[in-house]
């Protein structure tokens, strides 16, 4: 497999190196335990002479960027973690050419692979419209507002949509590198991943902050804000329009398309994050923990969790 790694101006130092830390051990070990794996041939390449990391060290650059002649072509994060920081760098002039680039590489088949802030670049190219993607959670806000065209579903930690694959936040690029691996050799990837103790997450929900998002907008703040004070309660579309001072059309619109969810999907969440919290911090049982997130049984939220999180209530315990 041959594999270009687009390296752009402020690229998020971790992205980069665990992307090249997962194909050189999987390199290693295929030697090292005889595998019958060709080697992954992985080259760093760019768009400009020089290229820095976000934490301004040089990238050391093997070529110019040239989709034609790779197998995939992978897109790190790029070390801008606020919107207000990443929309004026969408603009920049090589990140332009990048997009450029990505189409097409594209359009002569290859393959494209994009994790966190990486995603919002191939976006930028208008491949993913149309397409189902994930990308970082924090970030999920303002994507869907940029890319109204795809079809986002950020709870997952990496989705493939025809030709292109994306990962979630930061340490997705793990995931992202070992699902390469995987293309090749399952058995290659079980052994990185063991060597690099990476767990399996499919799914990036269970690390989301869930006021974080809501903080995205006022009308979700001032749901947010009443949901939490009515888990026990139970959900109520009617109560919770009065409460923000919105119709439950407005709210319901609004909630789709600062977070792709409907009130009562977000109310759910927050039921998770709240009962994850006492499973973790009390010595409360199962049962009690259901009535005070609003569910009658524990054996309802035990569902709910092993639904939301892929997780039991002795694996949520334990993290």
């Amino acid at each position: 497999m041959k594999i270009q790694v687009l390296a752009l101006d402020g690229i998020f130092d971790t992205g980069l190196s665990t992307v090249l830390d997962v194909f050189t051990t999987a390199n290693e070990l295929a030697v090292m335990l005889s595998l019958d794996v060709a080697p992954f041939e992985v080259a760093i390449v760019g768009l400009r002479r020089k290229v820095r990391t976000s934490q301004g060290l040089a990238v050391p650059l093997a070529a110019k960027l040239d989709p034609s002649a790779a197998d995939w072509l992978v897109v790190p994060a790029i070390g801008y973690k606020t919107p207000e920081l990443l929309v004026p760098a969408l603009g920049r002039p090589d990140i332009r050419d990048a997009t450029r680039a990505l189409a097409e590489g594209a359009a002569s088949g290859t393959r494209i692979a994009a994790a966190c802030v990486g995603t919002f670049v191939l976006a930028e190219s208008g491949l993913l419209d149309r397409q189902t993607a994930t990308t970082t959670w924090w970030l999920a806000p303002l994507f869907r507002q940029r890319y109204p065209a795809v079809r986002l579903d950020d709870g997952h930690m990496l989705i493939k949509s025809g030709n292109f694959v994306t990962a979630g936040a930061a340490l997705g690029h793990v995931d992202m590198a070992l699902w390469l691996v995987r293309q090749v050799s399952p058995e290659l990837a079980g052994l990185v991943a063991r060597y690099l103790i990476v767990d399996s997450r499919p799914a990036q929900s269970a690390y989301v902050i869930s006021d974080h998002l809501a903080h995205a907008d006022p009308l979700v703040e001032r749901f947010e804000r009443w949901a939490r004070a009515s888990l026990a309660d139970g959900f109520s579309l009617d109560d919770a329009a009065d409460a923000v001072g919105a119709s439950k059309r407005t709210l319901a619109r609004r909630m789709q398309q600062v977070l792709g969810k409907t009130p009562l999907s977000y109310f759910q969440d927050l039921r998770v994050e709240r009962a994850v919290h006492l499973i973790r911090t009390s010595d409360k049982s199962l049962e009690q923990i259901a009535g005070l997130v609003g569910y009658a049984d524990g054996v309802t939220l035990r569902a709910l969790l092993r639904q939301r999180l892929g997780r039991g209530v002795r694996e949520v315990r334990m993290a």
